[in-house]
């Protein structure tokens, strides 16, 4: 009996395919047809009862419905100098709501020239632009729009984003506009060597973001706006910018972008923290010329294995040095984040604001026992001294403009002009050519011909050019200024 039933399910695909020998090609597509049909008819019954995927589906369209009336579409029009001719230009990129009194939060490179700026609403109407201020270093602007019927986006935290997150990005990729891509966080605290930003602390996203992108919000999975896609790495060398999805986009990250914005909406230009400190990642330390003794960068190599910064110098009388930092002292942490580059704890400490205090996790050796080991260190954080930071700061003080601010209504009152946007000269030397025609009084309001609003966006536009080489005479500068006898000039620098 045990015999036959083992023979019997070998009996059975034999005589199938003595069967299928007699039976024919046609026979046999229609048993396997129908075969295949009773599987989609039972896998059609499955995914009608619910399934993951579509739950899935219907969160994303949740997430579209409470990001898009928050989202706008940037066109902008300007002029730039090519030459010795002025040349016109259109372009386009994303931006979105942060309150209903209509301040739309974009990148700076959408809207830095722009003459005229249109600022589509998710709905389709249109209303004019204007930037209120921008801070190049980290490229973020606030353009301003006739408030009314508006709808702001939902603020997230990007503190608490880890890698493995899912995130959602939205724009106008190629003209595209109101799009919703989605992907996941594939790192954090990026850093691409831009040449236009000073702050690259980037979140690394694998949702498609294409030119047209570049303003828009990154998104959670709950429709909070954690980031602002900013830039792309092409596939083409480490080439980094505008160019076509190779699965690398960058977003600003919103803890970043909370600090610049409050502070453009509250005074019209941005103040970042400042140590005092010379910084050297600690992978790179050894044949550095950084000033730090020998023997203490031979005992940091030997002793420290870890991706932190290590302190070259300290100012003395600066925030660092007060708290109690010295040199050859390792930040790992800022806070509780892990410090993953140089950039990265560039742009974390420059996110505070003067008077902030942060909390540093430092590594040391300590010199009477020779052994290691970690402690915090709270430190006050002071303003970002131009003079220190600025190579144009510095041209602009020797070339007799020894003080120079931000253009207010208080400031313009205090030294009795009518207050123009720009940049006010508080002091200069009058027996230099330039302190001699921009006395006390007179409002920088274009430079290198676009025009100024801070005085940090007059010197970034400076010290691009001076990245590449040369002074400020030698490479042709322009500033165009008003005297405080009303007379407009222009004075080649």
């Amino acid at each position: 009996m045990n015999r036959i039933s083992q023979l019997g399910p070998a009996a059975v695909v034999a005589g199938t395919l003595v069967a299928a020998l007699f039976a024919g090609p046609a026979t046999i597509r229609g048993v396997v047809n129908a075969s295949t049909r009773a599987d989609i008819a039972k896998a059609s019954a499955r995914l009608q009862d619910g399934n993951v995927l579509e739950a899935i589906s219907l969160a994303q369209r949740d997430i579209a419905i409470v990001v898009e009336p928050s989202v706008v579409h940037v066109s902008s029009q300007g002029s730039v100098d090519v030459g010795s001719r002025f040349g016109k230009f259109a372009s386009t990129g994303s931006g979105w709501l942060w309150d209903e009194k209509g301040h739309v939060v974009t990148n700076a490179h959408v809207v830095e020239a722009a003459d005229r700026i249109e600022i589509q609403l998710h709905d389709g109407e249109v209303r004019q632009g204007r930037v209120i201020g921008l801070d190049l270093r980290s490229d973020i602007a606030v353009v301003k729009v006739e408030e009314g019927n508006l709808i702001p986006a939902i603020r997230g935290e990007s503190r608490g984003v880890r890698q493995g997150d899912i995130a959602f990005a939205f724009g106008s990729p190629f003209d595209f506009r109101f799009s919703m891509s989605s992907g996941i966080v594939s790192g954090l605290g990026r850093a691409a060597g831009l040449d236009d930003i000073d702050y690259e602390n980037f979140i690394q996203v694998d949702a498609a973001i294409n030119p047209g992108n570049s303003g828009g919000p990154l998104t959670d999975t709950r429709g909070r706006v954690i980031g602002m896609n900013t830039a792309i790495a092409t596939g083409r060398g480490n080439t980094v910018g505008q160019g076509q999805f190779a699965g690398i986009g960058l977003a600003i990250p919103m803890s970043q972008i909370t600090t610049v914005v409050e502070q453009i909406i509250e005074t019209g230009e941005v103040q970042k923290g400042f140590l005092g400190v010379g910084l050297a990642e600690a992978s790179r330390l050894g044949g550095m010329r950084n000033g730090l003794p020998r023997e203490m960068m031979e005992a940091i190599q030997d002793q420290y294995d870890g991706e932190g910064i290590v302190v070259t110098r300290v100012e003395p009388g600066y925030p660092a040095a007060m708290a109690g930092i010295e040199p050859g002292d390792v930040i790992e942490r800022v806070d509780g984040r892990r410090v993953r580059g140089l950039e990265q704890l560039k742009s974390m400490i420059s996110s505070g604001r003067p008077g902030d205090v942060v909390t540093l996790e430092v590594w040391s050796i300590v010199p009477a026992t020779g052994v290691a080991g970690s402690r915090p260190v709270d430190v006050t954080l002071g303003e970002l001294d131009p003079i220190m930071s600025s190579p144009a700061a510095q041209n602009l003080r020797l070339l007799g403009l020894e003080e120079l601010a931000t253009s207010t209504p208080e400031r313009a009152a205090a030294v009795g002009v009518e207050f123009q946007p720009g940049v006010i000269v508080l002091k200069s030397d009058e027996r230099s050519r330039l302190g001699g025609l921009f006395s006390t009084g007179t409002i920088i309001v274009e430079g290198a011909g676009r025009s100024i609003a801070s005085y940090d966006e007059l010197l970034a536009r400076f010290d691009r050019a001076l990245q590449a080489g040369g002074s400020m005479r030698s490479l042709g500068f322009q500033v165009t200024a008003i005297r405080p006898d009303g007379e407009r000039v222009t004075v080649e620098l």
